[in-house]
């Protein structure tokens, strides 16, 4: 399962959709188990500024701690690596 928590005063739920719809995209396939069973978007009112995305309890990014959002491509790769590590993500994986 995967969690992304964002920032309700930054007006950040369109990102956090966007983020969702992604990782939903890349690791459902037809014919097939999902490979992520959920995605939980959680509206923070309190701290402000917050953008995280965990998977199965682990954080594998912070907004603040990054000092910027994941890209596309960052954050299949990070999700990937805990929930596939052998899946192919294609052109965005990384380059050997």
């Amino acid at each position: 399962a995967v969690e992304i928590q964002y920032c309700v005063g930054c007006r950040w739920q369109l990102r956090a959709s966007w983020v969702a719809q992604e990782l939903l995209t890349t690791f459902t396939e037809s014919g097939r188990a999902p490979q992520i069973a959920s995605v939980t978007l959680i509206p923070v009112v309190n701290p402000q500024g917050v953008f995280k995305v965990s998977v199965g309890g682990i954080e594998v990014w912070d907004r603040k701690v990054q000092k910027a959002f994941p890209e596309s491509k960052e954050i299949k790769q990070l999700v990937r690596d805990i929930v596939s590590p052998s899946k192919d993500l294609g052109h965005s994986d990384k380059k050997a």
